[in-house]
């Protein structure tokens, strides 16, 4: 496929020698009003380097650019330089692209050879998967999806938060006041009840804080009992967990929790020990990162016992010399933005160079009805739940417009979990969300089913046209506003994965196949595409297949099914 923007760029190089071909390239823009050309190229930067105004500038070039088959035409307008293309070369190209690369339209071999570690999801053992927990699972997973969309080999970690006290205390509790028939039964509702009445208790009774500590400086230690209690505890929680993620269509490349790491950090804390890192404090050691503006990086508590710290220092370390990353990156929420810096700092006193390679994707966080989720309160809801109550919307939605409909089961799934995946995709990656019953199954207006719904709707011309689409049509059936302006969508999707990918935010993917649906409906509408003139027919078919693959590919970047029925 022709390349507008590089094929543009390399024009305006051959006029513009104090620029270098990239950095035009980076200029160029795409105009908000296609009145105002499908190409712009602001003058203002070449002011001073030239010593003239901008709109002269713009003349000049305008006046002695010679274009090539694909533009139609140049003109100047305050400064600018805008660009309209050949509409007939433009259609041709893009749709005969997307119908001769199918799912790989859009694909990248950028990064060929380098591997990306993805650490997210990361609940906690013995506590429950939350909706707070849905932000990081479906950023990781798209952003897994994205990469290796471009060619990265990613390498998918759910770092299980499977160590700490918190073991403790859930230990405490079950001997105070558990059953086990009710946890074989009921694991993550059982183990939350014991986790919340844990602090309801402590609270009288302090001294369970002491307790809990206790147990756990015996699992790190070896015990027999400790370790049968939380392997059990851990267990009965992962096979729960296992389901939501199948629901979720996520799957990981490895579950190495927290605990994985216990027979590997003490070599990195002798390593912290040899590089005259390591100070004492109150019997806890730390290392000291006053001079970095940060609190001190604890790595030891007087007990001996370890900290997270110490645990993502060891891990990042594995992690290096087992995948030999090329970035490593993490998916959590903004609040542990400072325990990321302090631990990055460390990898980076320890004169590890790759401590760059460390990214830390922070995300808002989610509240319930305007209060902070709180495990320990009980203030939690269910993602499981939000899953199925989505479902079951859906199937109620079915039920009424189209009884009829073949595999409406599986339908109402698809579209249900898309709708909840697409509602927490289509905000800013830093954007705070207040979880709420009443618009956590939103299907109006720019959500997921309606970008499955048209999906569908094109699925459907193609199936009632009943031929094979191919690359032979006539391209200047295609050169009217309508159509025009949904080639240009489905021309910015390549630009916009890759935005996606360098700003590691799904949100831009989530926007612009809302756009590509907004932008196909207007041309279904204004447009019948089934007609008799078999040329008008072909050409509006392929426009049709080009879309339908856009919207499947988005909305799988995405981690959402694209029903072919609805």
């Amino acid at each position: 496929m022709i390349d507008f923007k590089v094929k543009l760029s390399q024009l305006l190089s051959e006029n513009i020698q104090e620029l270098n071909q990239e950095e035009l390239l980076g200029m160029i823009e795409l105009p908000p009003n296609p009145e105002m050309g499908d190409f712009a190229f602001p003058c203002f930067k070449l002011a001073k380097l030239f010593r003239k105004a901008p709109n002269m500038i713009a003349q000049e070039l305008a006046e002695k650019l010679l274009l090539s088959e694909e533009f139609a035409s140049v003109k100047n307008e305050g400064g600018y330089l805008n660009f309209y293309v050949d509409r007939g070369t433009y259609a041709k190209e893009i749709i005969k692209a997307v119908i001769n690369q199918k799912d790989k339209y859009g694909s990248q071999e950028l990064g060929l050879g380098k591997n990306i570690c993805i650490d997210y999801s990361a609940p906690n053992v013995a506590k429950p998967f939350h909706v707070g927990h849905l932000r990081s699972t479906v950023i990781g997973n798209s952003l897994y999806r994205i990469y290796e969309f471009l060619g990265y080999n990613c390498i998918g970690i759910n770092h299980l938060g499977d160590w700490g006290t918190q073991f403790g205390k859930v230990i405490v509790a079950y001997n105070n006041w558990g059953n086990k028939e009710e946890i074989e039964k009921e694991p993550i509702k059982t183990l939350l009840d014991l986790y919340v009445k844990f602090h309801d208790e402590a609270e009288a009774k302090p001294e369970l804080e002491d307790e809990a500590r206790s147990w756990f400086t015996r699992m790190e230690n070896g015990d027999e009992e400790a370790l049968a209690l939380w392997q059990w505890f851990s267990s009965e929680t992962i096979k729960e967990l296992k389901k939501v993620y199948a629901q979720l269509d996520v799957e990981f490349d490895y579950y190495s929790g927290e605990s994985f790491y216990n027979d590997k950090m003490d070599a990195i804390i002798q390593e912290l020990k040899d590089k005259a890192l390591l100070q004492e404090s109150q019997g806890a050691t730390l290392v000291d990162l006053t001079e970095f503006n940060m609190p001190p990086c604890l790595v030891q508590k007087k007990d001996g016992s370890t900290l997270y710290a110490t645990r993502d220092i060891t891990a990042a370390v594995y992690r290096k010399n087992t995948f030999d990353f090329h970035k490593c990156l993490y998916v959590t929420d903004y609040s542990q933005n400072l325990h990321f810096a302090q631990w990055f700092k460390v990898i980076e006193l320890m004169q590890h160079e790759w401590a760059k390679d460390l990214i830390h994707i922070p995300f808002g966080r989610v509240s319930h009805e305007g209060r902070r989720i709180q495990t320990r309160k009980g203030n939690v809801v269910l993602l499981e739940e939000v899953l199925t109550g989505a479902v079951e919307r859906v199937s109620e939605i079915i039920k009424e417009k189209n009884p009829e409909l073949e595999n409406k089961e599986e339908i109402a799934k698809e579209v249900g979990i898309g709708a909840v995946i697409f509602n927490d995709l289509s905000n800013n990656r830093i954007k705070d969300i207040s979880f709420s019953w009443e618009t956590a199954f939103s299907f109006e207006g720019e959500t997921g089913p309606y970008v499955q719904y048209t999906h569908a709707r094109a699925s459907s011309v193609l199936r009632r046209a009943g031929v094979e689409v191919d690359d032979n049509f006539d391209a200047a059936v295609l050169t009217d506003d309508i159509s025009m302006a949904l080639i240009k969508e489905i021309y910015q999707f390549p630009e916009a994965i890759l935005d996606a990918q360098r700003k590691n935010e799904p949100s831009i993917i989530t926007r612009h196949i809302i756009d590509v649906a907004q932008a196909f409906n207007r041309f279904y509408h204004d447009h019948s595409i089934l007609v008799e003139d078999e040329a008008v027919k072909k050409a509006r078919l392929a426009l049709v297949y080009a879309t339908k693959q856009v919207l499947f590919t988005g909305l799988y970047l995405l981690g959402i099914k694209a029903p072919e029925r609805m």
